[in-house]
């Protein structure tokens, strides 16, 4: 806590003599026990001892401890280690996307569930409430749990399925015109199944995924596609290549049987032409994610051809993210002049000014996804890279064990005298019991100090608010993330307290850390 008005040190109104002695700590204190960082691993943000003579009114804490008994944690990145995460996050979530033209796109972030174990040895203290069951991902309509990962439509699928009926359905009318307005179920059933074939193919990334011992958060079918959102990146560049390629071979299998399919049907029919136009879609669904650049498929595998042959996967994302780019502004211009031009196989004549609109507005579309995807999946990366500076050693503050009973001013007396910033409420046995929070003592007169006991700012030690002190990096967000508090107490593998570990340090850390270049 940092109360001294910019010294880094708690001080109470009674402790100006104090600040005149050796700082040895007084015989039987408890101050002086447990919760000192050895010497030469101290916290980074240990200020300097008061001086005498110093302000004595508490100083004003960070953004995150504005509010008495507000919880804030940093957010870890919701982004993960492939394409653009979804928020986040949940989550930094660089993402594993597979972008489906003209209605399909992937994204798969890496955020993992996290969860906090009871230090082993010592003793754990007074017990906080049962442990909350995580939360559901959300993101839409649930429509089941295959291989135990959650299935969710987004609302905006049902805007696409409607523009697909249409589409189709207008297409339908010059083929069989017969249908009159039953061309329109016809074109929703197809819609349906075309969506269908798109969750096989982010099956097939989560199959993979799970086999690898990848968590899956959930998938989700949008607008533009599906997005598998798998929590961890792949530990080497083999098991990228084949999570990337999963995909696109899937689509390319179930083309193939709708090929076959095909063959076993009248041509002009409706089993013919939705069996030729599903055949078609999974095909170009399959070559547009096999395409080289980030956020597709193929970028991921171009990405884990890079990380082979440098060693290096940062090189490899930065290699598949400037072809990403590149891709899009291809996407842009080229797709408008091929279609223009009859290079898809329409006849040029038959473009009118409604269908160039229409062409150069998808191109914009596909270009600005890829260009963003590219994007996205360098600032995850960068993230990734930078994690690991984040260590609960190096942030965690120095902490004063103090009895319930004990009045604040004596608390931060002791506090100031140790050179600590932070204060653990223990029984009488030592075992903590809760952690005084820094916002509650700053709403506290100094007057008043002296009649207020320190268990009366405190907040209740759950389990999750237990950090190992070897936590670093992605692992150490992922804990605080899931339980969200101002201050965490950092305890060694014996179960010794180490300090306590203020949200608010990890976030300016954080901050600090992805400032620097890579």
């Amino acid at each position: 806590m940092d109360e001294s008005g910019g010294s880094g040190q708690p001080r109470s109104g009674t402790d100006e003599a104090d600040e005149r002695r050796t700082g040895q700590p007084r015989p039987g204190d408890p101050a002086t026990t447990t919760a000192r960082p050895p010497s030469d691993q101290q916290p980074h943000d240990a200020g300097p001892q008061a001086e005498p003579g110093g302000a004595t009114g508490p100083a004003r804490p960070g953004p995150a401890d504005d509010q008495a008994g507000e919880e804030r944690t940093p957010a870890p990145p919701t982004g993960t280690s492939h394409h653009p995460a979804p928020a986040p996050a949940d989550p930094p979530t660089d993402s594993h996307a597979t972008e489906q033209p003209p209605t399909t796109r992937r994204t798969e972030a890496h955020r993992s569930e996290a969860h906090t174990t009871p230090p082993p040895g010592g003793k754990q203290g007074r017990k906080g409430p049962a442990p909350k069951r995580p939360k559901e991902p959300g993101g839409g309509l649930l429509m089941g749990r295959p291989f135990g990962v959650p299935v969710y439509v987004a609302p905006s699928w049902f805007l696409v399925a409607a523009l697909i009926t249409w589409v189709f359905g207008g297409q339908l009318d010059r083929v069989l015109p017969e249908l009159g307005m039953a061309r329109y179920l016809v074109s929703l059933f197809f819609a349906v199944a075309f969506y269908a074939s798109v969750l096989v193919h982010e099956l097939a990334h989560t199959v993979a995924a799970l086999r690898f011992k990848l968590p899956v958060r959930r998938i989700q079918l949008q607008f533009f596609g599906g997005v598998s959102e798998i929590e961890k990146e792949t530990e080497t560049p083999g098991r990228e290549f084949v999570l990337a390629f999963v995909g696109p071979l899937l689509s390319l299998v179930l083309g193939g049987l709708f090929y076959l399919a095909l063959q076993t049907v009248e041509p002009g029919t409706v089993p013919g032409v939705l069996l030729g136009g599903l055949m078609i879609s999974n095909l170009i669904v399959a070559a547009f994610n096999l395409l080289p650049g980030l956020p597709l498929d193929g970028g991921r595998m171009l990405r884990a051809v890079v990380w082979k042959i440098t060693g290096k996967p940062m090189s490899g994302t930065i290699a598949a993210a400037w072809v990403g780019r590149a891709l899009a502004i291809s996407v842009l211009i080229g797709l408008p002049l091929l279609t223009h031009s009859g290079g898809l196989g329409t006849d040029a004549q038959d473009i009118g000014g409604m269908d160039t609109v229409m062409d150069a507005l998808l191109a914009a579309i596909l270009a600005a996804i890829i260009w963003t995807g590219a994007g996205n999946s360098l600032r995850v990366a960068r993230l990734r890279e930078h994690l690991p500076e984040l260590r609960a050693r190096a942030l965690t503050r120095r902490a004063v064990p103090v009895e319930t009973h004990t009045p604040l001013s004596e608390a931060l007396r002791r506090a100031n005298e140790a050179g600590a910033r932070a204060l653990v409420v223990v029984d009488a046995d030592g075992d903590p019991l809760s952690l005084v929070r820094e916002a509650a003592i700053v709403g506290v007169p100094e007057h008043r100090r002296p009649w207020v006991a320190v268990s009366g700012l405190a907040q209740d030690l759950t389990d999750g608010m237990r950090v190992s002190a070897e936590l670093a990096g992605e692992d150490l967000l992922e804990v605080l993330r899931a339980t969200p508090a101002t201050e965490y107490l950092v305890v060694e593998d014996s179960g010794e307290i180490y300090g306590v570990l203020s949200a608010a340090d990890v976030e300016k850390a954080f901050v600090k850390a992805m400032a620097r270049p890579s």
